[in-house]
């Protein structure tokens, strides 16, 4: 009979406390990396399984019960930063009821900061570091022979007290050779997982890695998990699982989750190719920088499907993009977004409101960019010095703190730079929000694609409600409309 491991992607909180009424807008697809790793154990075997805990609506005990239930030898955890302490519960919760259970951890955190989180919570037996996949299937045989641990590279083990570092693996995989993500695993997939509001037309809709990796250093982002070299499919390989997301699951809409989709202009060209000489009749989108695209490329693309692209433009300010490391200045972004409009194609801005340096002026300068750009959509997020990346070690001084792990999900103002605090932050963050979605032409354009897409109205209407009864509770709370909990723990400020 095969062994059976359970994969878990722990409940953590996404909101921030006060923005309860945006819960159901937001994004709720799986996770692709446990996804990947369900079917590679498979092949391989095993009997995986898989718990999408906050799509499931499962708790940590909720968790804890169904492992109980199922008894699997053994149980993986992916760990975000912001899931660290309630996926520690649930590993508490499994030793204490079944302690022969083998408990792996992996995922962003761990690649970041393993050692000090094993140190931490020795209700954790082992780590995997980096990509998982041949990772996980050597350690696992290794497990079942009993052999010595430390000759598995790309670990993190225990040898009495101690925690011992097995090195880096070196990642040499060909992406086209692993099975397609292990979708079937999922229940009510697609439809239960739906994208953010407005961020596709009509689904359902699915998410495909087309490549792994960054080349690129921004201060705020922590790339330890893929490495800066890119290794993509082939765009054949590409275009196949399109296809059997189409056909077997009725899937209409693809998200590209890459880093950088447009790392290489030749593959992106030759899958724009395939798409439209296979006439698949799929939409999609991706990320890119802004100094990647041209107006052919996007003209190309369009054609193909692409129906929005997200661009990290975070700031108006010039010299808040250099202290980031950020290779583009504002003309340049600003550039890149009259040209995807002008092909025909969605713009969706991802910014950031906070970063070391920001102040009155370079908010005010983000403000009027977002007003003057043919943007359609803007996600803004406060910015979150995560434990890893060099921002953070900038500001602390160190890799590592006892900090607020739990809030750490993008939504929550952690630190706020000199002469300003985190409940003025959070005013100029909706002042930002409100400056680009009052915008007239902003309105138009979402008062048609509701026309066209009704199936966004109903989530719409209950966002609009939402913000408003917040407001009014804040105001008649005496908080001038500020809509951050005032029962919230107390966040650091500078």
């Amino acid at each position: 009979m095969p062994k059976r491991i359970m994969f878990v992607n722990p409940p953590y909180e996404r909101i921030a406390p006060g923005y309860d009424f945006v819960r159901h807008v937001t994004n709720r697809s799986p996770s692709l990396g446990l996804l990947h790793l369900a079917a590679h154990v498979r092949e391989h075997g095993y009997e995986p399984s898989i718990i999408e805990s906050d799509i499931l609506g499962f708790s940590a005990e909720d968790v804890v019960s169904h492992v109980q239930e199922t008894r699997p030898e053994y149980v993986g955890l992916t760990l975000f930063t912001v899931g660290v302490h309630q996926a520690s519960r649930i590993a508490l919760g499994i030793k204490k009821a079944s302690p022969e259970t083998t408990i792996v951890v992996g995922g962003p955190h761990i690649s970041s900061m393993g050692k000090e989180t094993l140190s931490r919570f020795s209700q954790f037996d082992m780590a995997v570091v980096g990509e998982g996949e041949e990772t996980l299937i050597e350690l696992l045989g290794a497990l079942e022979e009993n052999r010595d641990l430390t000759s598995v590279t790309g670990i993190l083990c225990r040898r009495g007290d101690e925690i011992v570092e097995t090195g880096p693996r070196r990642v040499e995989m060909d992406l086209d050779l692993l099975p397609f993500p292990a979708w079937d695993l999922l229940p009510d997939f697609p439809g239960a997982y739906k994208q953010a509001i407005y961020d596709y037309p009509r689904g359902p809709v699915a998410t495909i890695a087309a490549s792994r990796g960054c080349p690129f250093h921004c201060k705020f982002c922590d790339t330890s998990t893929f490495g800066a070299k890119v290794r993509a499919y082939s765009p054949r390989a590409v275009f196949d699982m399109m296809k059997h997301l189409k056909t077997v699951y009725g899937v209409r809409h693809i998200m590209f989750v890459d880093d950088l989709f447009l790392a290489s202009r030749v593959r992106v060209t030759e899958l724009c190719e395939i798409l439209l000489r296979e006439d698949l009749n799929m939409t999609w989108t991706c990320a890119a920088r802004v100094d990647t695209v041209k107006p052919d490329i996007l003209a190309l693309m369009q054609k193909a499907g692409c129906w929005e692209i997200s661009f990290g433009l975070e700031t108006g300010s010039d010299e808040l993009l250099q202290k980031m490391d950020k290779a583009a200045r504002v003309e340049k972004s600003e550039q890149a977004v009259v040209w995807t409009e002008a092909a025909g194609i969605r713009t969706k801005g991802l910014f950031m409101l906070g970063y070391p340096g920001e102040t009155k002026e370079t908010i005010e300068l983000t403000k009027d960019f977002v007003r003057r750009i043919p943007m359609h959509m803007m996600n803004l997020t406060k910015f979150t010095p995560y434990p890893g990346s060099p921002v953070y070690i900038d500001l602390y001084g160190t890799k590592i703190r006892p900090d607020h792990w739990e809030k750490m999900n993008g939504m929550n103002f952690l630190w706020s730079p000199p002469g300003m605090t985190t409940e003025e932050l959070d005013r100029r963050y909706q002042e930002v929000i409100l400056a680009f979605y009052r915008r007239p032409h902003v309105m138009l354009h979402y008062f048609w694609m509701t026309i066209r897409y009704p199936n966004h109205l109903l989530r719409l209407a209950r966002l609009i409600v939402g913000y408003g009864l917040a407001k009014i509770k804040s105001i008649g709370g005496g908080r001038r409309g500020i809509l951050v909990n005032p029962l919230a723990p107390k966040l650091e400020e500078s």
